[in-house]
C-alpha cells in the first residue's frame, strides 16, 4: 500500500453523488483485506425517499447526520450488513453504499467467509457479500474510515477509468437521475454490467 494514502475526511465533505463517482477505482481496506471499489450508490438524504435519512434522524441513521467520512453499517433483510461511508458536510445527511469490489488482497481469508463463492468475481459482487468477504459488521457502525482498521485509499498515481452511470439496484428510483456508479467493463459488479 506504499503507492496509496488513506483519503481525507475533505473527500467525503461534499454531496453524495460526487463522493460515489469518485469512490469508483479507490481500494477499501479492512485489516488484512482489500480490494477496488467498481460499484457505489449515492443517496441523497432527506428528499430522497430510498434513502434512510429520509425518515429524519434516529437512532439508527445518526451517523449519516453527523461528520463525513464515517461508517453507516446496518442489517438488511434481518441477514446482510451493508457498508455506506457518510459524504456531506457535518449535519446534512447523505451516504454512499459500497455495492462491489474487485478483491486485491486477503484473498484467501474471504474465500473462508464466502465458502459458497466458487470464482473470485462471486466475492464480494453484492454489500451483503462485500462485507462478509472483509469481515465488516454493524461493529463498525460509526468507525472512522480516515484512520484506523477499515479505511479507503487512494492510490497516488491513479489510472483513468470509465465510470457509467445507472438507476438504482433494487427498487424503482425516485430519484429522477442515475444513482448507481460502476467502472464500465468491471467483471466484479453486482448488478447489470455496462460494456
Amino acid at each position: 500500500m506504499r503507492q496509496s494514502r488513506v483519503l481525507a475526511r475533505s473527500f467525503y465533505d461534499r454531496d453524495s453523488e460526487t463522493v460515489a463517482r469518485g469512490l469508483v477505482g479507490k481500494i477499501l481496506v479492512h485489516e488484512r483485506t482489500a480490494g477496488r471499489i467498481v460499484e457505489t450508490e449515492a443517496y441523497l438524504g432527506m428528499g430522497d425517499l430510498a434513502a434512510h435519512a429520509s425518515h429524519g434522524l434516529t437512532a439508527r441513521t445518526r451517523v449519516i447526520f453527523g461528520p463525513p467520512g464515517h461508517a453507516y453499517v446496518y442489517l438488511i433483510y434481518g441477514i446482510y450488513e451493508c457498508l455506506n461511508l457518510v459524504a456531506e458536510p457535518d449535519g446534512t445527511p447523505g451516504c454512499v453504499l459500497i455495492r462491489a469490489i474487485e478483491p486485491l488482497a486477503g484473498i484467501e481469508g474471504m474465500r473462508r467467509r464466502r465458502p459458497a463463492a466458487r470464482r473470485i468475481e462471486d466475492l464480494a459482487s453484492g454489500p451483503g457479500k462485500l462485507t462478509l468477504a472483509l469481515g465488516v459488521t454493524r461493529r463498525h457502525y460509526g468507525a472512522d474510515v480516515t484512520r484506523g482498521s477499515l479505511t479507503v485509499r487512494g492510490l497516488k498515481s491513479e489510472p483513468a477509468l470509465e465510470i457509467a452511470a445507472t438507476a438504482r439496484i433494487g427498487f424503482t428510483d425516485p430519484v429522477d437521475r442515475p444513482l448507481r456508479f460502476v467502472e464500465r467493463g468491471s467483471r466484479f459488479v453486482s448488478g447489470p454490467r455496462t460494456s
